[in-house]
């Protein structure tokens, strides 16, 4: 349940750009209309029971889904692909990509500068996962080419997030301190 709130609240949040809204007042009645859920695509890495809970709460906001796994899977209302041969059509589908996947050798690094230049131009990554899903330079680089828009990150290689990693300072990327499903007493024991 608190990863499903946690990756629906920021899939919202980036969705309806309300850091632009919130964060950007300069006094100025900035109007822009986002498009709705229905005409926005939400590519989900990893479709174990975690991605999919998520699949399931985005189709039920009407986003178009698409997932992607190791292995073939079938979610209603999701277009699933499944295996190395048919991440690029995933991904090139993506205007915000999250990451569910496990870390694994198979796994680690995933998201790589190659795969980065799959996604259409302004993509906007959202990591609650495992940290060293992405090649943190490579995002780095496509952040400041403007390839990827946006990135929340929640969970990073080296936790806490030390002090003087970049993604501190990057005007694109937001951290969050491994949130996004925080362990409960009540399911923990």
């Amino acid at each position: 349940e608190g990863m499903v709130e946690g990756v629906t609240g920021q899939v919202l949040r980036l969705h309806l750009d309300l850091d632009r809204l919130i964060l950007g007042q300069t006094g100025a009645w900035d109007y822009a209309v986002p498009p709705l859920a229905k005409d926005r695509t939400v590519t989900i890495l990893g479709l174990g029971a975690l991605g999919e809970a998520c699949a399931n709460a985005l189709v039920s906001l009407n986003f178009n889904v698409v997932g992607w796994s190791r292995t073939k899977r079938d979610v209603e209302g999701v277009s699933c692909f499944a295996g190395d041969e048919d991440l690029p059509q995933a991904l090139t589908q993506a205007e915000l990509l999250i990451h569910l996947l496990p870390e694994t050798d198979a796994t680690r690094n995933i998201l790589n500068s190659e795969r980065l230049a799959q996604l259409p131009k302004g993509t906007v990554v959202l990591n609650p996962g495992r940290g060293p899903l992405i090649d943190d330079d490579a995002l780095l680089q496509a952040l400041d080419s403007g390839q990827v828009r946006h990135a929340t990150l929640d969970v990073f290689r080296t936790e806490p997030l030390p002090e003087d990693h970049p993604f501190w300072a990057h005007h694109s990327v937001t951290v969050t301190p491994h949130v996004a499903s925080a362990t409960r007493p009540a399911t923990a024991a």
